[in-house]
């Protein structure tokens, strides 16, 4: 099939490029910041309430908080996921639609989750959103019609995740870093949720919906008297419950510094993860020396880790570092993607960098600097009632002095070199480091070796390999035109595919630049011809047509007329079935069986073109192309799966490309020999 790799990866580099660099605040004198203090009381059953009156706009907001510890789910993983999206379905007393039929008309927001609720709206309509908060909180109406479409909805988002490499990198750092019995390293499956059933939601919702430890704040225009009745009248009667204590074993970091390596043949870049579990309270003496730490490493634009990786080696669009905090055991982690070439530069540039800060005491420029930007950030935040309502519930929950927030610039501009560098020896810890790389082992594999750092293996679910063979030999007889003869063979055989006179293609996709999805249609003509458009709400993106006149690309508006190899590899591809053409062409090369998506795959090599196909099924399952952009070189891959027959011809409806992050393209519907004309190609 035709392939979009030029007009999806020109997409592409111009949704990145169009991202503006952010331009760090001067120091300044710091700002005096007022944080009221909430008028609180307490309820029978338990439930906190802080009451933070605000007068100056006519709004007000609700935001309740289960603050329960951390729970395992086992082979039912997914318990908790479900019962947040099952919660806020309407209620015992009033049906889904009625429900957010009101909320709407009342222009209200209110979201649900098994961590509690949020709600905000006019304050003319306080008492009433106040009432549906609590009735659905409260009473959630736990059916089996809607049961079955949240965990079919659940599912469905795993399998969009099967091939994503950041969701397979994250998915390892927590199993890896904190153990897959952990609450925090445990992970869904699609067994796990399929397990799941509307008995254990409503077990969940009755062992953890409790208000033992809940709070709810509000804040805006309300007063205390008139609402504290209204909250004793709605929560009053939510029966005093306790939720289950559980204990975890503590996570242990590992005992020297280890690549643990993922292999995943589609990655065009690797993930790359350098993480340690660690213990950092807020009210710790160390929280904002650790917090500022972080921000010269890796939380900042102009960051030790992103100035380095990005801004002068040029190899990723970012590279930044978190620091947890909070009651339970949480992790440190710098990140990036980068391209599967400079993989192994790029481990020997994060360790430089995290030494740098452990043994060079930072500057007083970029100390400065930093604390500006943090506390400009910080000031803005404030501004907002929804940060307002987590900084009351931080110092309740987290245990921090009354003052905690009055002081935090104060705090935050008395961290000086001498903190940062012994926090950053304390919390990033070198020595005891998981280098996770999640990535196309065949190409950065041998690189990484030469960095002589003990390297170990793990599928993507987190569990322990020998090292992966990534070439097979061919078997004796098997050739480039075995191959792709085999692959007509199993589309259909050579009479149905000469039957082919012309494929339209029709579908969308999403990425995350658009607001909205995009739609995607493909027309394609034996002739040689072709048109590929992507537009959004009906406006063009970008187009490419091959013609008997020639090929161009029109870009937002700008069009380009193609000469050149250019204009050669784009006729070359305009084709309903490239395998037509390769089969006559000459130097193409059987480069081995690769893993490939779980399968064995043959790879056959056309220059900078490498085409998959499966050695059981003989259908092309994937194409790696290198492309030049910029005087760099990337790989760009493209998956192909879903086949389905089309008056005889075996079509994938759903192709996905790999351009820096997952591209998925689904077809709604797919036509041969009708639905084009030659209208189409001018």
């Amino acid at each position: 099939m035709k392939k979009t790799s030029i007009i999806i990866f020109i997409l592409f580099v111009t949704g990145i490029m169009q991202a503006q660099d952010r331009t760090q605040p001067k120091p300044g004198t710091s700002p005096v910041v007022n944080i009221k203090k909430p008028q609180t009381f307490v309820l029978a059953n338990g439930l906190k309430v802080m009451i933070v009156e605000n007068n100056k706009l006519p709004r007000v907001s609700y935001s309740l908080t289960l603050d329960n510890a951390p729970f395992a789910e086992g082979n039912k993983k997914g318990v908790d996921e479900l019962t947040s999206s099952l919660i806020g379905n309407g209620s015992k007393k009033t049906l889904k639609d009625a429900f957010n039929e009101e909320v709407d008309f009342l222009g209200a927001n209110i979201n649900f989750s098994s961590q509690g609720a949020y709600a905000s709206s006019l304050s003319k309509y306080a008492q009433r959103i106040l009432e549906l908060m609590a009735e659905g909180a409260l009473h959630p109406n736990f059916t089996p019609e809607e049961f079955d479409k949240e965990k079919a909805k659940l599912i469905e988002s795993l399998k969009a995740d099967e091939k994503s490499v950041p969701a397979i990198a994250n998915r390892v750092v927590d199993a890896l870093a904190f153990g897959k019995s952990h609450p925090s390293g445990e992970f869904m499956t699609e067994e796990t949720i399929k397990n799941v059933t509307l008995a254990d939601i409503e077990t969940n919702y009755t062992n953890y919906f409790v208000p033992e430890n809940a709070y709810l704040v509000i804040i805006g225009d309300v007063k205390y008297k008139k609402i504290k009745p209204l909250v004793e009248k709605l929560f009053s009667s939510w029966q005093k419950r306790s939720a289950p204590k559980l204990t975890y074993s503590a996570p242990e970091n590992v005992a020297f510094t280890q690549i643990n390596f993922v292999d995943v043949p589609n990655a065009v870049q690797s993930e790359i993860s350098l993480v340690n579990t660690l213990n950092l309270k807020m009210g710790d003496p160390d929280f904002f020396p650790a917090v500022i730490a972080n921000q010269v490493l890796g939380g900042d634009f102009n960051s030790y880790l992103n100035m380095n990786l990005r801004e002068k080696h040029a190899w990723t669009y970012g590279a930044n570092s978190i620091i947890g905090s909070g009651k339970y055991v949480t992790k440190f982690k710098a990140t990036s993607a980068v391209r599967n070439v400079v993989t192994d530069s790029a481990v020997v540039e994060f360790i430089k960098e995290i030494k740098k800060i452990r043994t060079e005491k930072v500057s007083d420029d970029v100390l400065g600097n930093v604390k500006a930007g943090y506390i400009g950030r910080f000031v803005m935040q404030v501004e907002k009632p929804q940060a307002v309502a987590r900084y009351a519930l931080n110092i309740e929950t987290e245990n921090l002095p009354a003052d905690f927030y009055e002081k935090y610039i104060q705090t935050i501009n008395a961290v000086t070199a001498d903190d940062v560098l012994r926090v950053a020896n304390k919390y990033f810890l070198l020595e005891n480091t998981r280098i996770v790389i999640a990535g196309k082992g065949s190409e950065v594999i041998p690189a990484l070796e030469r960095l002589k750092i003990p390297m170990l293996f793990f599928d993507k679910y987190g569990s322990p390999l020998e090292k992966p063979v990534f070439k097979k030999e061919v078997p004796a007889g098997v050739t480039v035109k075995t191959v792709l003869d085999n692959y007509i063979k199993a589309i259909g055989g050579d009479k149905a595919v000469a039957a082919v006179k012309t494929i339209a293609m029709t579908g969308s996709t999403t990425i995350p630049q658009a607001p909205t999805p995009l739609s995607f249609t493909s027309k394609i003509d034996a002739k040689g011809k072709l048109n590929v458009e992507i537009s959004m709400s009906g406006m063009s993106l970008m187009k490419q047509v091959v013609s008997e006149k020639g090929a161009y690309i029109i870009q937002q508006g700008q069009r380009k007329d193609l000469e050149g190899a250019e204009l050669a590899e784009m006729k070359a591809s305009a084709t309903p079935f490239e395998e037509l053409q390769l089969a006559k062409k000459a130097g193409l090369l059987l480069d081995g069986i690769e893993p490939l998506n779980g399968s064995d795959a043959f790879a056959v090599k056309n220059g900078k073109t490498t085409y998959y196909y499966d050695v059981v099924s003989g259908l092309k399952v994937a194409e790696a192309k290198t492309l030049e952009q910029g005087g760099q070189t990337m790989t760009q891959i493209t998956n192909f799966g879903d086949y389905r027959v089309v008056k005889g011809v075996k079509v994938p409806f759903n192709i996905i490309q790999n351009v820096g992050f997952e591209l998925n393209i689904k077809m709604s519907d797919v036509k041969i020999n009708e639905g084009v004309s030659d209208a189409d190609f001018k």
